[in-house]
């Protein structure tokens, strides 16, 4: 099989739509195994099953990132299949928003478990694997939130600038050992995270003009150019990157 990740086995968590299932269909493309988890096990299953019947193995699990014993569940069974982890993408996350003064301390722990919490233990999980093996690459969804605020984004801004200073810190650590750490922070997606926030929003055609007006390319991403980033950390070509933030966001971060 030839691709730019032809032969590895990549783990990809919030597989079943979004950016992860993007990030999947291209990697599949280009010669990668998969296992994909997700709580959303129809979608998820039914990716898996498309992908295998292209000609690309790929399995399914269904998975909470916050759950330790499930992270292990999920390595021991891309072992048990695939006899190695190459890559795993913690692309796994929520986007709910509050005002501060309105974020309960239950709000605040759902989006630091989950956005937070499960990127550590992805790369806590994999991590015996790939320092065993002296080689992994490990790409850590955060945002253009974990980057700069935004009001109502409390929890979210704190949750991804979690993921990008775990990713630096694992970077410095694992660089000896043969793994690179790397974030990616997408600006706003045309995912359905993305628009099930601005359908839910009162003002939902005057939110999406605003987030588009941000974008200095003038419109939001769609998931082919987060996933075509998300390759290239996967790939060999990236070989001399690591603690790295690839930021894709049309130019919001540059002003």
């Amino acid at each position: 099989m030839t691709g730019r990740v032809a032969g590895k086995v990549v783990v990809i968590t919030g597989a079943a739509s979004g950016l992860g299932a993007e990030s999947a269909r291209r990697l599949a493309r280009e010669g990668a195994s998969l296992v994909l988890t997700d709580v959303a096990s129809e979608a998820g299953n039914a990716l898996a099953e498309a992908i295998s019947s292209a000609g690309t193995p790929a399995i399914f699990i269904t998975h909470d990132v916050t759950d330790e014993a499930q992270w292990d569940l999920v390595v021991k069974t891309a072992l048990d299949r695939f006899g190695k982890i190459d890559v795993l993408v913690n692309s796994a996350g929520i986007g709910e928003s509050e005002p501060l003064l309105e974020t309960s301390l239950q709000h605040w722990r759902r989006v630091m478990a989950i956005n937070a919490d499960g990127t550590f233990l992805g790369v806590r999980a994999v991590g015996p694997a790939m320092t065993a093996a002296g080689k992994g690459s490990i790409i850590n969804i955060s945002s253009i939130l974990g980057k700069v605020g935004q009001a109502g984004a409390g929890a979210y801004c704190a949750s991804k600038g979690a993921v990008l200073m775990l990713t630096k810190a694992a970077a410095i650590e694992w660089a000896p050992l043969g793994v690179r750490v790397n974030s990616v922070h997408p600006g706003y997606i045309e995912t359905p995270m993305v628009a099930n926030a601005i359908h839910n929003a009162e003002n939902g055609n005057e939110m999406r003009d605003q987030i588009i007006s941000r974008h200095a390319m003038g419109r939001m991403g769609v998931p082919r150019e987060i996933a075509d980033g998300i390759v290239f950390l996967a790939s060999d070509e990236s070989s001399f990157m690591t603690g790295s933030e690839l930021v894709i966001d049309g130019g919001y971060t540059a002003a």
